[in-house]
């Protein structure tokens, strides 16, 4: 069964097409990447999926419900979350808070009884916490736990984001350049950190990432933009190969000539 269909996805910025017929499914445990030269459209892609913008054509359905329209908080709450490539914690909070904050999305107590701390939103307190705790105890964050997000080493503060990406019970998880700023040995273990986190949470992926050894050692399908167009898709040999793939990056005439013969 298909968890994220979108279809025929455009947007503009006044005359200029920023993405234009975007298509992707993705299923249950798929690991798809995004990928295209600067400025092809892959940063706008997301904030159409979640709802920073509101496509002027096409459709996104994750497991049946459409999602265009919605607010960016009903879009979380149904299951779509993401991570920045500029990373947003809070900054200032602990780990454990900003764990905590992610929780409160899926929160069941209404607002008069945490006013009143009645019975049901101090059970509530104490499952979020408790969570929170074997969420970071799964990410190796728990020593962290009461550290601010701000002062943690840059590599803990991306496995932070993706763990309160987690916090509100996602169905696909969407990851905005997560290894940016990240050494071989980094990317090496963000590489294996994606995968335990796919297999841990049996969640879909889709990542933007320009770190190629980390896209093409990890992704099972990788769809490529440039200009907001859609040039290619395939697994990773096909794209590594693939000469519209190599005119968009190298832009080389001959690797031009190369593309408009295929």
């Amino acid at each position: 069964m298909s968890r994220l269909v979108v279809t025929d996805l455009s947007h503009a910025f006044g005359g200029l097409c920023a993405v234009q017929d975007f298509n992707l499914v993705m299923g249950e445990r798929d690991l798809v990447g995004l990928i295209g030269p600067n400025g092809a459209g892959k940063t706008t892609v997301f904030n159409l999926l979640t709802g920073v913008y509101r496509p002027q054509r096409g459709s996104i359905a994750l497991d049946g419900r459409e999602l265009v329209g919605l607010p960016q908080h009903r879009i979380v709450g149904l299951g779509l979350a993401r991570t920045f490539q500029n990373i947003r914690l809070f900054g200032r909070l602990s780990a454990l808070d900003n764990v905590r904050t992610a929780f409160y999305a899926r929160g069941k107590s209404s607002w008069l009884a945490a006013l009143f701390r009645l019975p049901s939103s101090r059970a509530e307190e104490r499952r979020i916490l408790g969570a929170a705790r074997e969420l970071l105890d799964a990410f190796g964050l728990s020593a962290h736990a009461h550290e601010a997000a701000g002062d943690l080493p840059y590599g803990l503060q991306r496995r932070l984001e993706i763990a309160r990406a987690l916090a509100t019970g996602p169905r696909l998880l969407a990851l905005d350049e997560p290894a940016a700023g990240m050494n071989p040995a980094e990317i090496q273990r963000m590489m294996e950190f994606i995968l335990w986190v796919r297999e841990r949470f049996g969640l879909p992926i889709l990542l933007i990432e320009h770190q190629m050894a980390l896209v093409m050692g990890i992704c099972e399908r990788i769809v490529v933009l440039d200009a907001g167009r859609t040039i290619a898709t395939g697994t990773p040999a096909a794209i590594r190969d693939d000469p519209a793939v190599l005119a968009a990056y190298l832009g080389t005439e001959d690797t031009h000539g190369a593309a408009a013969a295929d």
